[in-house]
C-alpha cells in the first residue's frame, strides 16, 4: 500500500452477524493493505462471544461504548469500558461478555489483517 492514499467508506447496512455471536462492521480489511485491519464489533447485552483464538494475528480492542468483561488466557477476567485498550497476542484464547444494558461497541485492530482462515472457535 506504500505510496497510495485512500479513504475507505462504509455504511451501517454493511454490518453482519457472525457465528461468533457478535456483529461486525468491516471498516478496512483488504488484501491490498495486509499489514492491518480495522472493524467495529458490537456485542448485544448479556451475550458472550465464542471462546476462540486467532493464529498469527495480534488483536487490539479499543472500547468505545458500553460495559464488558474480557476473558483472556493468562489473565484474570477483567471489566472493560470506554477508553480501555485490550491487547491480545496471536494465538491466545479469548472471549468478551457484554455486562451492560446497552450494546458493547469496540474497534478491533488486527495486525496483520484479520482473515477468517486464522480464526479457530474453541467451542
Amino acid at each position: 500500500m506504500a505510496g497510495k492514499a485512500i479513504i475507505r467508506r462504509t455504511t451501517e447496512s454493511a454490518e453482519y452477524l457472525t457465528d461468533e455471536r457478535c456483529h461486525i462492521l468491516e471498516l478496512s480489511n483488504t488484501a491490498d493493505d495486509p499489514a492491518a485491519s480495522v472493524a467495529r464489533a458490537r456485542v448485544e447485552p448479556g451475550v458472550t462471544t465464542k471462546k476462540h483464538r486467532v493464529a498469527g494475528t495480534v488483536e487490539r480492542y479499543v472500547i468505545l461504548e458500553g460495559a464488558g468483561r474480557v476473558s483472556i488466557e493468562g489473565l484474570a477476567d477483567q471489566a472493560v469500558g470506554p477508553g480501555d485498550v485490550v491487547v491480545i497476542p496471536a494465538g491466545i484464547t479469548q472471549s468478551v461478555t457484554n455486562t451492560g444494558e446497552n450494546d458493547l461497541l469496540f474497534l478491533c485492530i488486527c495486525t496483520p489483517r484479520f482473515e477468517w482462515d486464522n480464526y479457530k472457535s474453541l467451542e
